[in-house]
């Protein structure tokens, strides 16, 4: 199951590398909280269809032989179920939407490099947090966040540049609010429908995404037309595919190894760009893609029951 669950974490990342291809161009039509508006809107879309489907099948076998008293149990626990997956959705959604309009602001501000690198400072954000909550972190952990921390670092501060900036600052706020959303999935994931909760983060974000396009920019139908390819991409694989397999793929693992594989988005995101455009990588680059595919390689390292859970 921890296998399984580390490779749908890798789908994820994986299409979270690609997108970043996608979000660069949709911004060259329209605005970032017009993009993150339409692009969780389709998530939340493209997921209704398959919760659909997915309670279809559940009452089919529900219906196969279950007693009165049985019915009337379900009734009260799926109404309990229902507040916990609307409260769920709700905080994530939340996080959601705030850590990716921070993430695509900042961006303007900054290098992609640093955008790349300071945002993937949740993967020693999301330990620091877990001990709040008694998430215990194995000595191996810790090894495994500071060589993917060293790996990102090779891989995105390739320009010399150390300064802060407004860009900079915004993009912090991104990581940190990036390690909450992982940390509200890990809370809520055990006992909530995950596609459900995804298709409810994703309509709150859009929402509240939406209220400040109106208020802050002036979206046009031919801009998001014009933006159509990207905004699908990002909406049906980014949003609707890759979201829900963070929080299917996040269910009973620890936070912490999560966020590592999710990290690698940003070595992905390089592979894509030499593989796909035919950016060539440095050998400091490639160094740090070696460096972050080993991390993730000893997280999985098993350390006993009690350690890391």
């Amino acid at each position: 199951m921890k296998f399984k669950n580390a490779m749908l974490l890798l789908l994820t990342a994986t299409i979270w590398g690609v997108a970043f291809v996608a979000q660069s161009v949709g911004m060259d039509y329209v605005g970032p909280l017009t993009f993150n508006c339409v692009r969780s809107l389709i998530g939340s879309a493209v997921l209704l269809p398959c919760i659909w489907f997915l309670n279809r099948r559940e009452e089919g076998g529900q219906a196969a032989g279950k007693g009165a008293e049985t019915s009337r149990n379900a009734a009260g626990t799926k109404k309990g179920d229902r507040r916990t997956l609307l409260i769920g959705g709700l905080c994530c959604g939340i996080a959601l939407c705030f850590a990716s309009n921070f993430q695509q602001f900042g961006i303007q501000y900054t290098s992609v490099g640093k955008a790349g690198f300071i945002t993937a400072c949740y993967i020693v954000i999301v330990p620091i947090m877990g001990l709040f909550f008694k998430k215990k972190c194995s000595p191996i952990i810790a090894g495994a966040v500071a060589l993917s921390v060293a790996g990102l670092y090779l891989l995105c501060m390739t320009g010399g540049e150390m300064s802060v900036n407004k860009g900079d600052l915004m993009l912090l706020v991104c990581a940190f609010l990036f390690s909450i959303h992982i940390m509200v999935i890990d809370y809520f994931s055990p006992m909530v429908d995950g596609v459900k909760m995804s298709c409810i983060q994703f309509f709150v974000s859009g929402i509240i995404s939406g209220i400040g396009m109106l208020l802050f920019e002036t979206p046009e139908i031919s801009q998001i037309i014009a933006a159509g390819v990207p905004i699908l991409y990002a909406g049906v694989m980014s949003c609707g595919v890759a979201y829900t397999l963070q929080i299917v793929g996040q269910k009973g693992m620890n936070p912490t190894v999560a966020s590592l594989i999710l990290s690698l988005e940003s070595s992905i995101s390089v592979l894509a760009g030499w593989i796909i455009l035919g950016q060539k990588l440095s050998a400091r680059e490639i160094m740090g893609c070696v460096l972050m595919f080993g991390a993730i390689i000893l997280a999985q390292v098993p350390v006993g029951n009690k350690v890391g859970s």
